[in-house]
């Protein structure tokens, strides 16, 4: 166990992707000023909260589909406690190739994303021009 003397007290932060408890971690601060104002968070803090929720309910769901996929997958027996080695490395590929493939499709997503609104903007160009 860690523990500073007074003269290291650090004030309580949150850091991103550690939680409340990684302070001696490198990490980046992020300071929740509607919980030290008492009031609502502004509106931009209030979006970037949204946000960060909306992200961990995805990244949740991505864990529980990767979880089921691969346990279905890799596990063939579960009268033991433990994984045998077949189950481990099957385990390890299935992650791995599940991660690849969503990486991957999350890429073309953001670049047919990235043509639409190119091609709204040539639309509304020529709707322009036509006026």
């Amino acid at each position: 166990l860690h523990t500073r003397g007074p003269s290291q007290a650090q004030p309580h932060t949150v850091h991103r992707r550690h939680g409340p408890h990684a302070r001696d971690r490198a990490a980046t601060p992020t300071t929740m000023s509607w919980f030290r104002g008492g009031g609502a968070a502004a509106p931009q803090e209030k979006s970037q909260m949204q946000a960060a929720v909306l992200e961990m309910e995805m990244m949740t769901d991505l864990f529980n589909k990767m979880s089921a996929v691969c346990k279905a997958k890799c596990i063939t027996s579960t009268r033991e406690a433990e994984l045998n080695v077949g189950e481990m490395s099957c385990i390890d590929r299935c992650v791995g190739k599940y991660l690849e493939a969503h990486q991957k499709v999350g890429e073309v997503l953001k670049k047919v994303e990235e043509d639409v609104k190119k091609q709204q903007e040539a639309q509304a160009t020529i709707a322009q021009s036509l006026s």
